[in-house]
């Protein structure tokens, strides 16, 4: 008998909570009706009520409440005298997310964006640069994938600098965290001027765009002017830290313990070579070793760098062709193509120069660098092409033709084209010149290594 009445008090509860439970639900939808509505219209004062009550007890009840939510609390940042508290309220917001919509909320884009808003507000909350850095760094490590945004890389990486300043972290960690952003930002760079070729590709080939794809070409463009920002932040920020007088000492040292390491070998010649320490000897012996561990195309190049110091430039040819040849990526392949174009222009080989860029430009479309390279050239061999001084200056006109290509291709390059440009247009033959030869419209042959036609423009 007994038993029964306990069964009997046991169902009654259920009953009880599941009507409560359902009134619960009912009520959370017609409150997120009501805040919903409220956003929409940006009366985010009359949304937060409702809001709360929802987020607090149907959690799971639908996305809104965490789209909506950052929309409602940035609101009361702005405009409230207790800014910690909503602040408090959006990192406890993106963490719930994360919890109820994990889906929706990957922890490298909302874990960093909570590391970024706690340094944003360090004083605020604080922080120390080691809590901060601990926080960036276990977001980066849980989730690599989606840690993408370019100020939370920079953040990362200058609490590491700022660390070892007050030395609380090694040389090797700043290395080591440099080269794991540096390497992050490339795997982006690639995706995003990967996806811009392909719509790039299909404009010229006459396909008309929709307005959607043309809004992707300009967040494309975007996105890759604020990763090359980043990176040239990132290098200033780096500094003297990873000069000649660092690096040597270090790898010397810990060159035994590595010389069979790929990885550490690719970071120690590429930072060595792009630091310009490749007089010392040392550089050699790690080009050699790393040459002999995991031969590649990054390998090749570096041989030829050696090869080049030494004089030997037909020899370092050939590497420089196996290093674009041993290639398979497709992107990786252009910045391998303008790498090799920009060290044969560099010893003023321009003819083998200009070629290595065509095949970057072909690979990588978007790519303004190898257009504005080979204007350089061209505006450099003006005195040396041409059989009068007229047709020398046209040479101007070719390089001026380049460097607006590169404008219109790569928003990175924009200003700096755009100046030569201009530059190149002021060295050319003026309108009273090409009246006093009676050219206008003509066409100039041009030649030495350039090889080329040029129209003079069209005067009235």
């Amino acid at each position: 008998m007994k038993t029964i009445h306990f069964s009997l008090i046991c169902l009654l509860c259920l009953i009880s909570s599941l009507s409560f439970s359902q009134e619960n639900i009912d009520e959370c939808k017609n409150k997120l009706s009501i805040f919903h509505e409220h956003v929409k219209a940006k009366n985010y004062v009359a949304a937060y009520k409702p809001w709360v009550f929802v987020k607090e007890n149907c959690p799971k009840l639908s996305i809104a409440i965490y789209a909506d939510g950052e929309k409602i609390l940035k609101h009361n940042i702005k405009t409230s005298d207790t800014k910690k508290q909503f602040l408090e309220g959006l990192i406890e917001l993106w963490q719930m997310r994360m919890e109820h919509f994990p889906n929706k909320a990957p922890k490298g884009i909302y874990g960093a964006k909570a590391c970024q808003l706690l340094y944003d507000n360090r004083a605020l909350f604080q922080k120390s640069d080691s809590e901060l850095f601990d926080c960036f760094d276990t977001v980066y490590k849980k989730d690599k994938l989606n840690f993408t945004h370019p100020k939370s890389l920079y953040t990362y990486f200058s609490l590491v600098v700022d660390l070892y300043k007050e030395n609380k972290k090694l040389i090797q960690d700043v290395f080591d965290t440099y080269d794991a952003i540096i390497e992050k930002i490339q795997e982006e760079v690639k995706n995003y001027s990967e996806k811009l070729n392909t719509l790039i590709q299909k404009e010229e080939n006459g396909a008309v765009l929709t307005k959607n794809e043309k809004d992707k070409i300009k967040a494309y463009k975007s996105y890759l002017k604020n990763y090359d920002l980043i990176s040239k932040n990132i290098n200033i920020k780096l500094g003297v830290i990873a000069d000649c007088e660092n690096l040597i000492p270090l790898y010397t040292k810990t060159f035994e313990a590595n010389k069979n390491n790929a990885v550490w070998l690719k970071r120690a010649v590429s930072r060595m070579y792009h630091k310009e320490c490749t007089e010392d000897p040392l550089y050699e012996k790690l080009v050699k070793a790393y040459d002999e561990v995991e031969p590649s195309a990054d390998t090749k190049y570096f041989v030829a760098t050696i090869l080049i110091r030494k004089g030997k430039f037909k020899e370092a040819e050939i590497y420089l062709k196996e290093s674009y040849d041993l290639e398979t990526d497709t992107f990786k392949k252009s910045i391998r193509a303008n790498s090799n174009g920009a060290l044969l222009k560099k010893l003023k080989r321009y003819s083998e120069a200009r070629k290595y860029f065509r095949k970057a430009l072909k690979l990588n479309p978007s790519s303004g660098s190898p257009c504005l390279a080979i204007a350089m050239m061209y505006a450099e061999s003006a005195k040396n092409c041409g059989d009068s001084n007229f047709n020398k200056r046209a040479v101007y006109w070719l390089a001026a033709e380049q460097a607006k290509k590169a404008m219109r291709l790569d928003p990175v390059l924009r200003k700096k084209a755009s100046q030569l440009v201009e530059r190149y247009n002021a060295l050319a033959p003026s309108k009273e010149e090409i009246f006093k030869c009676a050219c206008s419209g003509k066409v100039i042959t041009i030649g030495c290594w350039i090889n080329d036609k040029v129209t003079v423009p069209k005067i009235k």
